[in-house]
């Protein structure tokens, strides 16, 4: 199974959606908790679902049972808890819900994460990414960008 992860902040719709196409992908898998934020640019949902299909191919579904709750976001966000409590408390939330018993395995094969930040390292796609990893022990994961 291969599982790509994308975030737009600090691309161009031409990057963004150059790598979309690019990995082969057929589907793009919204796993942030808000989609239709006016600061998300051509990220916003209804958008997002149109250009992915019309300039990608793709197909497009949210899944905000694969995003932090907004306690959490706020807490690492506003209050500063650091990114290793944020972590362990996403980490936590993915175990309480299942979510490898939740998400279908064909909806994210071959499929890319999409949030919103710029590189993975301090972002819940990567967890959601290292987390399908662990627990179906087949998944490539990719970065994209």
């Amino acid at each position: 199974m291969r599982l790509f992860t994308i975030g737009f902040t600090k691309k161009t719709a031409e990057r963004f959606f150059g790598l979309l196409r690019g990995s082969g992908a057929t589907a793009l898998v919204d796993v942030r908790l808000n989609n239709v934020s006016q600061l998300a640019g051509f990220a916003k949902r209804d958008d997002l679902a149109y250009f992915v299909r019309e300039l990608c191919g793709m197909s497009y579904v949210h899944r905000p049972d694969l995003a932090p709750t907004q306690a959490m976001l706020d807490d690492y966000r506003k209050q500063g808890i650091g990114w290793p409590a944020y972590e362990n408390r996403f980490t936590e939330l993915m175990r309480h819900r299942r979510v490898e018993d939740l998400v279908p395995r064909d909806l994210v094969d071959n499929a890319v994460l999409l949030c919103s930040e710029d590189r993975p390292h301090h972002c819940h796609r990567r967890l959601v990414a290292e987390h399908f990893a662990q627990r179906w022990g087949d998944v490539v994961v990719e970065h994209l960008g």
